[in-house]
């Protein structure tokens, strides 16, 4: 091996350490700015622009549902705040007790959480949840990196009842 070699070997892992570093440190920067959970009407989606295109338009919003073909469902909404760069390959949890059962259901939406921030709507549609009159008696939401580490984490008051 040359020096040169050797050179350029050790000059590129100095620039990629710092870089791994930064992305690492935005990530862990994340934070939910609120979450509001709810039960929301297919006719809450529809946007004019839909009736003129035929086509989804989700508005700045990000919707996830556990179905993409049924859009009534019970929501978490979530507004995200990143304050670091885009941190891709992450995922949402979204942990229920509902009142019919006492072993908590759990929902995960993959996604990619851009600089700044974004809200996110996260649906348990169609089979997933019983109905517009039935709301969970707990729940947890978590965002996870690519390596299942918590980035971000909120619950319910009963959800940290033992």
């Amino acid at each position: 091996m040359s020096p040169y070699s050797h050179r350029l070997r050790r000059a590129l892992l100095l620039i990629a350490l710092p870089t791994l570093a930064l992305a690492r440190a935005s990530a862990s920067d994340l934070s939910f700015v609120r979450v509001w959970p709810g039960w929301q009407e297919a006719d809450a989606f529809h946007r004019i622009s839909e009736y003129f295109t035929d086509r989804i338009n989700p508005g700045v919003r990000i919707i996830l549902r556990t179905h993409a073909d049924a859009r009534s469902g019970f929501y978490f909404l979530v507004r995200v705040k990143n304050p670091g760069s885009l941190v891709p390959g992450v995922k949402f949890v979204v942990r229920v007790i509902v009142p019919a059962s006492q072993t908590p259901e759990t929902f995960t939406f993959p996604t990619d959480v851009p600089a700044g921030g974004k809200v996110y709507q996260l649906g348990l549609t169609g089979a997933d949840w019983p109905g517009p009159k039935v709301f969970p008696v707990a729940w947890k939401l978590d965002l996870l990196d690519a390596n299942d580490q918590v980035l971000a984490t909120q619950q319910s008051f009963l959800w940290a009842q033992p």
